[in-house]
């Protein structure tokens, strides 16, 4: 759907009268209402809010008498409809402030309503925006707005106003809003979240079957969901339904789109146009350098340049700066513009390198004098000091038009005077340093290239037919260099100069990381040799602060982490930090974080290891940034799960940690800080900091629920693991074990995690680490659950509860006692199970709204679901919800979405089952594919109840294929379901 849809038939903006208006909101969207600032006004029986509402629609247009009858009865009005419109019209004047309804000609107007004072035209307003956003290419903005518009919705249009205007209007409005819904949904699979997208669009196609548009939108989502077979199932069940109902055919767009998913068409997402490159036309003086033969991409960067440059003659003058690490390509992106740009510029083209990153940079005099003579100038009319060298330089540039292209700048400073000062003329600037400082200049920072970018730079160096034989080879070259320009250089020309090598030869060269710096140089190029020129010319604090942060594993650094690397403070840290960024040796991620290029890190260290003194420092630095990561996720820990003891066995730490007032910041804390932490317990593995990073890993096993990290606090797990075991540490071997058995058991491989519980069982008992065999038996007893092995799970549940109550770990007690209720239910114990969760969430309760009063919620909630009392467990499960949202919980969120769907089926309330059915396959289970095929198998039964017997025939085949490949029992119901609905 092109746009965003306008409210039909609707004229937009009303009069607008001099008076303030006297009620602040009216609303239509909805029942008909009015407000005086908080307060809700009386507008009487439905015939008079009937006539408010005609009134209010017309926009401050007057209604006549005959119009407003016609309205509120149509054709067949009382004997003494004039009178009751009067006497409606009355009464409202009563309610409502004077001049606010008003008698003209015979009828009746609404006046003097500011803006925003009915919802209708805020909505059209919005619409409005979202219109131009998406025009621009804005659809986060376009789409946050069309959702505050639809929200401004509340039930059914002019909900209970009587009569045939109200009934049109109200028909109106549905349709518009349905409109609206379209084009924000499609907007959502623009933006790429289709999974997210299916549940509403399941949800309305139930409830508007024959709306093809919606069911266009469920196919695309499914489709780029990766459900094929559903997409088509939705096809198949439309076709039907319009055959059925209509007796018709789909329309075109489901038939074409029905089509492009056969053919598995890879341009469903809809291709950019290149832009087209400006001619060349050689001028003098040209002292450009040639560009390079095989320059490669950069187009937004050749865009963006080429627009300042193209505004030149309109303005004082054009500088761009361009800044970024060495060997980024930065004379190279900024000679190939100057190139294209030539045409631009047919008075000249003048360069210089600077030499700003070499010891002795280039005078601006000298330059000056050079440029003076390159335009014309004769040697004995160029003055001697640098101001007048400038202002004569000013002089003959004035009624030119000349590129000037100032390579390798040391700073601002050295650039000021040799900028042309006139219209028409321009600059390009390149420099390690980032030119803040450089008034009116467009600042440009250069990255490194993106991986298709890079992958066609080695390619055209190389030879298409020596990596097309070794494309992934070619691609861990292309990874190992970073994606930095010169260093793709430098590795694609040693292998075209060596014929027999092949890329897998220089790929196993660049995979050393302490080899790789010193395999990247080739004749007078060298990575390393670009990067000392940077370190070099730093102060004795800026290289401390650059080797130490080299050491540290991660994406990228926070603030606070780098102060505790470095052992400073916040202030003095973020001086240091922030002049590394402006020499390009660091990147600012974002406000308050910072990152290293790969290469960069690797120099980096190389420098630690060369010149840190006493060697001992490195250590150190490391030791203090574990302590605080350990140190705040204890904290976290403790906010989350409040008065639960784990924290209090854990490794004691020297250096503090952050300290939080609200919850949600220390939740933001966590999951922004997670795969830095995570990296850093991999590093410590096989040192002395080893059980620091066991326990930092325990006090974060939030993150394995959250879904968001659960591969990486695997793979670092099964790290620590082998590290332990390899050191002999039996407590903290068990400990690892025991956070592995938990991921494996959230993503629902129970035999291995049963296999790694009965190890960390025998090594907590034997290291006589009790929070360690409570955590264990609790584990244990989950995994009975899932074997269907309730007795055996009560006699683990019954000893973790016997250890938590020993050492008073009260909230811990209430999660086993949520489970001990599920293993009653296993039994048949329902009334028992139900008494016990009961406990269970009264503990909770008592001990504080945390993270585990969710799952106490939760428990109760699937008690009460087996003893038949929906409404209650209904009630539990949404306060479980809500809990687990807060915390960020997404997989116990989507479990949750699946124990509601089961009781809506239980119910007959097919559509709601779908519904949260679909939410809980977006969001993720915890249980992993078993828990999948759960859901697939839920959400086929309510399609089929809703008569789309293809689509809920697609999802219980992919049912059965997760229950085959997890040897599953279900799988024998769901082969049943497939061959009576066959059979049918």
């Amino acid at each position: 759907m092109d746009g965003v849809p306008r409210v039909p038939e609707q004229r937009r903006g009303g009069q607008v009268g001099s008076q303030e208006p006297a009620v602040s909101r009216f609303g239509v969207l909805g029942p008909v209402r009015a407000w005086r600032g908080d307060e809700v006004l009386n507008t009487g029986s439905p015939q008079q809010r009937a006539l408010l509402a005609a009134l209010l629609l017309r926009e401050g247009r007057t209604a006549t008498a005959a119009e407003l009858i016609d309205a509120l009865w149509g054709e067949e009005p009382p004997p003494q409809a004039l009178a009751a419109v009067r006497t409606y019209a009355s009464r409202l004047r009563k309610v409502l402030d004077p001049g606010v309804l008003v008698s003209e000609s015979g009828g009746y107007a609404v006046r003097g309503l500011g803006d925003g004072a009915l919802d209708l035209s805020v909505a059209q307003e919005l619409a409005t925006q979202a219109e131009k956003a998406r025009g621009t290419g804005d659809l986060c903005h376009a789409r946050d707005v069309l959702n505050r518009a639809l929200a401004l919705w509340d039930g059914e249009p002019l909900a209970g106003v009587p009569g045939p205007y109200a009934e049109a209007q109200r028909v109106r409005l549905q349709e518009w809003r349905l409109q609206l819904l379209e084009s924000r949904l499609d907007m959502d699979l623009e933006q790429g979240c289709h999974a997210e997208a299916i549940s509403e669009l399941t949800t309305l196609t139930a409830a508007h079957p024959l709306r093809e548009r919606l069911r266009e939108l469920l196919m695309l989502a499914l489709y780029r969901s990766g459900r094929q077979a559903e997409a088509l199932a939705v096809y198949a069940d439309t076709r039907r339904l319009l055959a059925d109902e209509l007796g018709v055919d789909p329309g075109p767009g489901l038939r074409e789109l029905q089509q492009r998913i056969l053919q598995a068409d890879p341009n469903l997402a809809e291709p950019s146009a290149p832009l087209a490159e400006p001619s060349v036309v050689p001028v003098r003086p040209a002292q450009l350098p040639a560009t390079v033969p095989d320059f490669t991409g950069r187009a937004s960067f050749v865009a963006e340049l080429s627009e300042v440059l193209a505004t030149a003659e309109g303005r004082v003058m054009a500088v761009s700066a361009l800044a970024g690490i060495g060997g980024v390509g930065k004379t190279t992106l900024a000679v190939h513009v100057a190139h294209q740009a030539r045409s631009a510029f047919p008075d000249g083209q003048l360069y210089v390198d600077l030499q700003g990153a070499g010891a002795r940079a280039a005078d601006p005099e000298t330059v000056l004098g050079s440029f003076l003579r390159a335009l014309g100038t004769a040697d004995s009319a160029i003055p001697d000091s640098l101001e007048e060298r400038a202002a004569l330089y000013r002089s003959v540039l004035d009624g030119r038009r000349v590129l000037v292209l100032l390579d390798n700048a040391r700073d601002a400073a050295q650039v000021r005077p040799l900028l042309p000062g006139t219209s028409g003329c321009a600059a390009l600037v390149t420099s390690r340093v980032r030119m803040v400082d450089l008034a009116g200049a467009h600042l440009v920072d250069l990255d490194v290239m993106s991986p298709d970018e890079a992958l066609s730079l080695f390619t055209k160096i190389v030879g298409e037919e020596r990596v097309a034989s070794e494309r992934e080879a070619a691609l861990d070259v292309v990874a190992a260099c970073g994606f930095l320009p010169l260093a793709i250089r430098i590795a694609a020309s040693r292998l075209a100069a060596r014929r027999t090598w092949t890329v897998s030869v220089l790929a196993a060269k660049l995979a050393d990381e302490r080899r790789r710096l010193d395999e990247l140089q080739a004749g007078d190029l060298a990575v390393k040799a670009t990067f000392e020129l940077g370190y070099g010319q730093l102060e004795p604090a800026q290289a401390r602060a650059f080797r130490l942060l080299g050491l540290a594993d991660g994406p990228d650094i926070s603030l606070a982490a780098a102060a505790a690397l470095l052992d400073l403070g916040p202030e003095e840290t973020e001086e240091l930090l922030e002049s590394l960024v402006d020499t390009s040796l660091l990147e600012s991620a974002a406000p308050g974080r910072y990152r290293f290029h790969d290469l960069v890190r690797l120099y980096a260290r190389a420098c630690a290891e060369r010149d840190e003194w006493p060697p001992s420092e490195r250590g150190a630095a490391l030791s203090r940034l574990l302590d605080f990561y350990l140190a705040t996720t204890a904290q976290v820990y403790s906010i989350e799960h409040g008065e639960d003891r784990l924290t209090d066995h854990l490794e004691p730490t020297q250096y503090p940690g952050l300290r939080f007032t609200e919850a949600s910041r220390a939740l933001d804390w966590l999951y922004t800080e997670a795969g830095q932490l995570l990296a850093c317990v991999r590093q410590a593995a096989g040192t002395e900091r080893l059980r620091r990073a066991v326990d930092l890993l325990w006090a974060a096993k939030d993150l394995t629920e959250s879904g968001a990290y659960s591969y990486q606090y695997e793979v670092t797990a099964q790290a620590t693991c082998e590290a332990t075991r390899v050191a002999g540490h039996e407590r903290a071997e068990g400990r690892a074990r025991t956070v592995l058995s938990d991921v494996l058991l959230v993503s629902g491989r129970v035999q291995q995690s049963e296999q790694e519980a009965r190890v960390a069982m025998e090594l907590a008992v034997r290291a006589q680490d009790s929070i360690a065999v409570s955590w264990v038996a609790n584990n244990r007893g989950l995994i009975c659950l899932h074997e269907s092995r309730f007795a055996d799970g009560k006699i683990f549940f019954d000893q973790a509860l016997e250890g938590l109550r020993a050492t008073g770990n009260r909230p811990f007690e209430a999660t086993v006692l949520g489970n001990l209720s599920r293993a009653h239910l296993g039994m048949g114990n329902i009334a028992k199970a139900v008494e016990i969760a009961q406990r269970g969430l009264a503990v909770h309760m008592e001990v504080g709204q945390t993270v585990r009063l969710a799952n106490g919620h939760f428990q109760l909630g699937v008690a009460l679901t087996r003893a038949g009392r929906y409404t209650e467990a209904l009630s539990q499960f949404s306060d479980a919800l809500g809990l687990f949202n807060d915390h960020r919980q997404r997989l116990w969120e989507g479990v949750t979405h699946f124990r509601i769907a089961e009781v809506h089926a239980a119910e007959r309330r097919p559509a709601n089952a779908a519904q949260h059915a679909e939410q809980a396959l977006a969001l993720g289970c915890i249980g992993g594919d078993r828990m999948r095929g759960n859901v697939l198998t839920l959400l086929g039964r309510s399609l089929s109840a809703l008569g789309q017997a293809d689509r809920a025939r697609a999802c219980w085949r992919e049912a059965l294929n997760l229950y085959e490949q997890n040897g599953a029992p279900e799988a024998d119901e769901v082969r049943e379901l497939l061959t009576s609905t066959a059979a049918a």
